[in-house]
């Protein structure tokens, strides 16, 4: 008779169980890993949002510029160039987890942007160039965007070393090594070499 009492409680002992134990790896951080990792991809979409932004400014902007300074050809391919180079780079899910596809696509970007300071800095040669109300409107669009740029990669840089620092520390991890072996670190942005050596262009 005991016996069947005790099976008959059993059911009734997993249904009162199951939300100790969900509580349980709720409150020990059982879901952080793949939590950060969703608001680290959502950064990241930020940040390529913004650098598509910034890429659709570009072909007014250069032919902005050659109405006035045609014989600046050599700046304008350069920037057309490294425009589609950096448009051509496969970007993924993957890529920030990737450390070579992550370095290709932040030194293409990286040249774009060294690229727009050499094209914005030879208006300061063309008077009448500078005073273009439709240069001076995507300069303005430009300098934006930049910003935003700088924004969404701050905040991508961040979301990472949460999500980062959670795989290395306990008890990430260890739930990490228990159940989400598949889930890699993430690239973050550095500054490149091209970046610190690129011309000061006052908006």
């Amino acid at each position: 008779m005991s016996g069947s009492v005790a099976r008959a409680h059993r059911p009734f002992r997993i249904v009162f169980l199951m939300p100790l134990i969900s509580l349980f790896l709720t409150s020990c951080g059982y879901n952080n890993i793949p939590t950060y990792q969703e608001q680290a991809k959502a950064k990241w979409s930020d940040v390529l949002n913004q650098y598509q932004r910034r890429s659709d400014l570009i072909p007014n902007l250069v032919e902005t510029v050659k109405g006035f300074a045609k014989q600046e050809s050599g700046v304008l391919e350069a920037v057309t160039a490294a425009r589609a180079t950096a448009t051509s780079v496969k970007v993924d899910a993957g890529t920030i987890t990737d450390p070579e596809a992550f370095k290709k696509f932040q030194d293409a970007q990286a040249q774009l942007s060294g690229s727009l300071g050499r094209l914005l800095a030879i208006s300061e040669n063309y008077p009448v160039l500078k005073s273009n109300q439709n240069f001076l409107a995507l300069q303005s669009q430009l300098e934006g965007t930049e910003n935003r740029i700088a924004v969404a990669r701050r905040d991508y840089i961040e979301a990472v070393r949460v999500y980062n620092t959670e795989l290395k520390t306990f008890p990430g991890w260890l739930w990490a090594r228990l159940f989400y072996s598949s889930y890699k670190p993430m690239e973050e942005f550095t500054v490149a070499d091209s970046v610190k050596t690129a011309p000061t262009v006052k908006f």
